[in-house]
Order: C-alpha cells, then sequence, then structure tokens
C-alpha cells in the first residue's frame, strides 16, 4: 500500500493558533497474479409492490448477470423482502449457476417495504455460509425503489446495525432504484457500512452499477483499512473532511474507516489541524499516521506508518508563506461537496430553490478548485462542473426526488470515495 501527505502550508506560527491542512493519498496494491480466493455475496432484493414490473426484471436481469461473473466456490446468496424477509438464494457455493438464476427469476413483487428484516436475514444468511467456508468477511448489496414502511426505520438504529457488521469485516453497499426511494437512509447503511451508495433511474443504470459493485469485489485487494492519526497535545482539534466513520480512541488518536480497496484503487482524504503552543522552533512532528489493511491474497496484516512535521518559526516570518495548490484545490473541492450535499437535504424536502442555490455553490468551489488543480485533476473537476450545470438545468423539469438523488450520488463518491475511478484495474 502506497502512503503519501501533502502539507498546505510547512511553516506554522511559534506558540500562536494556526491550522495545517493535510491532504493523504494512497493506493492499493495490486491484485494477486494467481487465481483469487473465494469470496461472498449476499444480496438483499426489495421485492416490494413498487418493484413490479421493469425495476424488478432489471435487477432479475443484472443479478443473473452476477450469477455469471462469480466462480463456483464463490459464496451467493439473495433475500428478498417485502412485509418480511424470504430467502430466494441460500447463500452457498455457485456450484449450480443455473439453478440460482432460476430461483432469481422466480422472484415475484409482494407488499410494503421491511428493508430491516431483509437486511438482518441477509447478515445471518453471509455469516452461516463464510463460516462454513471459512471466508473472511463478504459484501451485503442492498436493492431498493422505496422508502421503508415497516421494520426498523430509525436512521441511528440501522446505522448501528451496519457498522457491528463492519466491525465483522462486512461490508454494506446499497442501490437506490428509481426515484422513490429513501436515499438519506441509505447513504447512512453504507457510510456506517463503509460500502458504495449509487443511485440508479433505469434499469440499464441499475444493472451497470450491480456490475460494477462486483467487479470491485472480485478484484479487491486490501480489507479492513483503517487510518489511525496520533497527533501531539498542541493540536487543539482534528477535522476530517471526507464524512468517513471516524471513531476516537484514545486521548490524541483517531481511527478512521475505509473500508475495502480494489487493486490499485486511488483514494484522498483530507484532514484539518488547528495547532496552538508549539514551544520549539524548528521542524516539529506534531502527529503520525498508521495505515493498517489485510492483504486479501496472503490474508496477512500490514502497516504503513508516516510523520507529519512543521517548520515552526516566529510569527512575523509567515508573511510570505504560500499554500501548496494541490492541498488548496482539494480543500475547495471538499467544500464544494459540502455544498452539494446541502442541495441534495434542500431537494429532498422539496424545496427547490434552496437546493438550486446550494448546487451553484458547489459549482464555484469547485470552479476555485480547477484553478489551483494539477491538468488530470482539473479534468476531472471539469466534467463534475458540466455534471452540476446539466443537473441544475434538469432539476425544474426532473423534479426536487431526482436532483436530490443525483446529487447524494455524486457527493458519495466525491467526498466519501473521493479519488475512486468508476472502474476497478
Amino acid at each position: 500500500m502506497k502512503l503519501s501527505a501533502a502539507l498546505d502550508v510547512e511553516v506554522v506560527a511559534h506558540e500562536s493558533a494556526d491550522e495545517v491542512t493535510v491532504l493523504l493519498e494512497l493506493q492499493a496494491p495490486a491484485g494477486p497474479d494467481t487465481d483469487r480466493a473465494p469470496t461472498a455475496l449476499q444480496v438483499v432484493l426489495d421485492r416490494s409492490g413498487s418493484m413490479s414490473g421493469p425495476p424488478l426484471e432489471g435487477a432479475q436481469k443484472a443479478l443473473a448477470g452476477v450469477v455469471a461473473q462469480l466462480d463456483p466456490s464463490d459464496m451467493f446468496g439473495v433475500v428478498t423482502f417485502d412485509n418480511d424477509a424470504q430467502v430466494a438464494v441460500p447463500a452457498c457455493p455457485l456450484a449450480d449457476k443455473q439453478r440460482a438464476i432460476d430461483a432469481i427469476r422466480a422472484v415475484t413483487p409482494g407488499g410494503s417495504t421491511d428493508l430491516s428484516s431483509g437486511y438482518l436475514r441477509g447478515l445471518q444468511e453471509l455469516r452461516r455460509s463464510t463460516k462454513a467456508a471459512g471466508i473472511r468477511g463478504g459484501t451485503v448489496l442492498v436493492i431498493s425503489d422505496g422508502h421503508v414502511n415497516g421494520g426498523i426505520q430509525d436512521h441511528d438504529e440501522f446505522a448501528s446495525s451496519t457498522a457491528k457488521a463492519a466491525a465483522d469485516g462486512i461490508i454494506t453497499s446499497t442501490l437506490g432504484y428509481g426515484r422513490g426511494y429513501d436515499e438519506s437512509l441509505l447513504s447512512v447503511i453504507a457510510r456506517s457500512g463503509n460500502g458504495n451508495h449509487v443511485f440508479a433511474d433505469d434499469p440499464d443504470t441499475a444493472g451497470a452499477a450491480i456490475a460494477g459493485e462486483v467487479e470491485g469485489l472480485l478484484s479487491k485487494s486490501a480489507q479492513a483499512v483503517t487510518l489511525t492519526v496520533r497527533y501531539v497535545p498542541q493540536v487543539q482539534e482534528l477535522s476530517l473532511y471526507n464524512d468517513l466513520p471516524a471513531h476516537q480512541t484514545a486521548d490524541g488518536e483517531v481511527m478512521i474507516e475505509l473500508g475495502d480497496l480494489y487493486a490499485l484503487e486511488e483514494r484522498k482524504l483530507l484532514l484539518r489541524m488547528e495547532v496552538d503552543g508549539l514551544a520549539a522552533l524548528g521542524l516539529t512532528q506534531i502527529a503520525t499516521l498508521e495505515l493498517r489493511y489485510v492483504e486479501s491474497a496472503s490474508i496477512t496484516e500490514h502497516t504503513v506508518s508516516l510523520p507529519i512535521s512543521v517548520n515552526v518559526v516566529p510569527g512575523d516570518e509567515l508573511d510570505e508563506r504560500v499554500p501548496d495548490p494541490k492541498v488548496q484545490s482539494e480543500r475547495l473541492y471538499q467544500e464544494g461537496q459540502a455544498a452539494k450535499l446541502q442541495a441534495s437535504h434542500a431537494y429532498e424536502t422539496g424545496d427547490m430553490t434552496a437546493g438550486q442555490a446550494q448546487l451553484r455553490a458547489s459549482h464555484e468551489r469547485l470552479r476555485s478548485a480547477a484553478m489551483y488543480a494539477s491538468p488530470e485533476d482539473r479534468a476531472m473537476i471539469d466534467r463534475e462542473l458540466q455534471m452540476i450545470e446539466d443537473l441544475g438545468s434538469q432539476a425544474p423539469l426532473a423534479g426536487a426526488g431526482y436532483a436530490s438523488k443525483a446529487t447524494r450520488d455524486s457527493y458519495h463518491l466525491g467526498n466519501r470515495k473521493r479519488g475512486r475511478r468508476p472502474s476497478a484495474g
């Protein structure tokens, strides 16, 4: 695993309040040259009445493609849910792929939407099958098109369940289908479950999203990735721009969960440290970064450490410091993502005026970020700026529901999974 850090400023004021922004870039190891180890995928599929017709048919077609992608030694199962949960495909090795496909095709639409019953039953199936096969962890993919009206509905309570699963190495990803689902709930589930959240407006997009999730699963090279930041007492506050699960594990120590990474996946994280009272002049270490992960090929744990140091100088020597443009660009970019999330929240409540205003604020921040970006990053930001412009013009016609889901999907990739490329490899 490669890990590097860049600071916006490398000099800070002696015995005075100051702040440092740190850009972390990491790259997962390459995948194994030999055959990969068996993996486990548990699908939790909404079959409520609203999934009737093209939504359910599109999901069934996509899942049949998933079965074709997996190896016979991989664990695969499908739990469906409406008022309650049903096991459509018992989680087991895919020795008989046609039988699994026939069972998926036999799923029919039912009644209301009790997502928690499906999710908890899916967890049971995944844990049962992986324990029997000696597989560590796995992935749960939740596919839903509606608002929950049965079972667990509280977001925090649901997040607690997915966080406990993540602690056991089980990643939970969500696919929101159509324009009627609860984007806030599915986003919370994915965040606390260290997974991905994707919006699919039609069957073709849903099929591509499901295939992409499986592609990442099959090329996974690092699991249970965490970044621990240990900082000195003079760091008064540590902030993380990326919306990732973070835990205060001790005084002066925070652990950030990154989940699993596919082969050669790149990720970016942005931290801000507020410092005060640095008494010693000269080079001073203010933090240590410790990246821990399990290499998928060998199931061995690795640790990479990196010190963060600044040069402490008298306050009158700060006048000429110039922020690193790469870090400055990332800060502006993440401020643009924060505005995008606010736009999604506004759209979700039906407030088109506030949503459009926040979307314009996001565009302004991203345009400023592009001014300082490298050519590669600028090309990416330019594509996102065009997406925002298109969404801003589409929103009044497509409606607040569509705009909320499209902005939430974009926020997830730009903030939580920042640096990830659209496809593995």
